[in-house]
């Protein structure tokens, strides 16, 4: 069977999928992985074959753009379509080359879709945050203020819209794009338990658990207690990490921080913390007892599968929607601010009441009795088989 497969440039997205992509390659299907550079070496490490997507005037390579495009609807309905038609003539070029069985893209990867749409290949999503729809979309946060705004732009969404259609591509509205249905193909990266209303989601849609990467090299628990602080790999908050550092610097607890792209030094550092500017994380999550996140899907989700139970400290609506279902499930407390008091407090709470644990053992055992790659692998090659045209 051959898949040419969509994602973003986004480790959070791409590295979720990279043991399905080599479990498929492994039983002697060819992918064709459009992607970007920087995932090159992962990506043929799967087994894929690399397609890169830079140079084609792909704007949503950039920091700001991506950034700008979780608060401005319009600007992300543009960035979309002009990332789409950049790729539209190397995308079908290599679909008529490749001639795939299906096409498989991540959620955000709309292009993937609209590309699926275009040359009537069957289509599956590969969803690394929860599903969304009408009913789970309540954990998303939108206020007034961003819908009155979102109706405002809608004579900009639907010129969009036509920029489209004039390239042949079958959409009626924005909808067609972004939102998908009980119909579509989905693979979910986490399980059922933890997806929010996952009962008023179709058959059709694959809770697989999260993809967990083996441990590298074990982590030295060096106290009785181990708390592991990461707000991720773009995270600059300085006056956070220093009230953490002041917090957690007077306890007994082995503190482990890795700091990403934040260069920031610290002075006066005391013996029982520990900084990084990365971790294996899945090492550290092995000997951790609570775990301080910025709610990525990703790492909430290994912090759960270990049984860490999780302090929560969202960045983004994404984000709050993890902290919020966690919440929910007792496996996390929020932290309420990043004053020092505060951060003692949480961490105390979590380490001294046991039902946090308990709540994230739950859970964990939910993403162990999920069907995992093997499910997911059966179900592409079933689309494939059942509703591709050149198998």
């Amino acid at each position: 069977m051959k898949i040419a497969w969509f994602c973003i440039p986004a480790h959070g997205h791409t590295n979720p999928t990279l043991g399905l992509v080599r479990a498929l390659t492994e039983e002697g299907h060819r992918i064709w992985y459009f992607s970007f550079e920087m995932f090159r070496e992962k990506i043929e490490d799967a087994g894929a074959v690399f397609i890169p997507c830079d140079g084609y005037d792909f704007e949503m390579e950039d920091k700001e753009n991506a950034d700008r495009v979780g608060k401005d609807q319009a600007f992300a309905v543009e960035l979309l379509v002009s990332s789409t038609l950049a790729l539209d003539e190397m995308v079908t070029a290599k679909i008529a080359e490749i001639r795939p069985d299906v096409i498989v893209a991540d959620s955000v990867a709309y292009w993937g879709k609209l590309a699926a749409m275009k040359h009537g290949i069957p289509f599956i999503s590969s969803t690394t945050t929860f599903a969304f729809n009408r009913y789970s979309s309540r954990y998303m946060k939108h206020g007034i203020g961003e819908t009155l705004k979102m109706l405002l732009s809608m004579p900009k969404v639907n010129k969009q819209i036509r920029r489209l259609q004039k390239q042949g591509y079958p959409v009626k509205g924005i909808l067609d794009i972004v939102q998908n249905d009980n119909e579509t193909n989905t693979v979910v990266y986490t399980s059922k338990y933890f997806q929010p209303c996952s009962d008023t989601f179709s058959e059709k849609y694959h809770f697989i658990g999260p993809s967990i990467r083996p441990v590298q090299e074990p982590f030295e628990k060096k106290a009785e207690k181990t708390v592991y602080i990461s707000m991720g790999t773009v995270n600059r908050n300085s006056a956070f990490y220093r009230s953490c550092i002041n917090a957690l610097g007077k306890t007994d607890y082995q503190i482990i921080i890795s700091m990403g792209t934040n260069t920031d030094r610290f002075d006066g550092v005391p013996d029982n913390i520990e900084i990084y500017k990365s971790v294996d994380q899945m090492a550290v999550l092995q000997i951790a007892d609570a775990f301080i996140t910025h709610c990525g899907m990703n790492s909430a989700s290994e912090g759960l599968y270990f049984g860490v139970p999780l302090i929560l400290f969202p960045q983004t609506p994404e984000q709050d929607a993890v902290a919020r279902r966690t919440e929910e499930l007792g496996a996390g407390l929020r932290l309420s601010s990043i004053e020092e008091e505060d951060i003692l407090k949480a961490v105390t709470r979590i380490l001294e009441e046991k039902n946090y644990k308990q709540c994230a053992e739950r859970i964990s055992e939910s993403f162990k009795n999920s069907g995992g790659i093997r499910e997911a692998a059966a179900f592409i090659e079933s689309v494939g088989i059942r509703e591709g045209k050149h198998t």
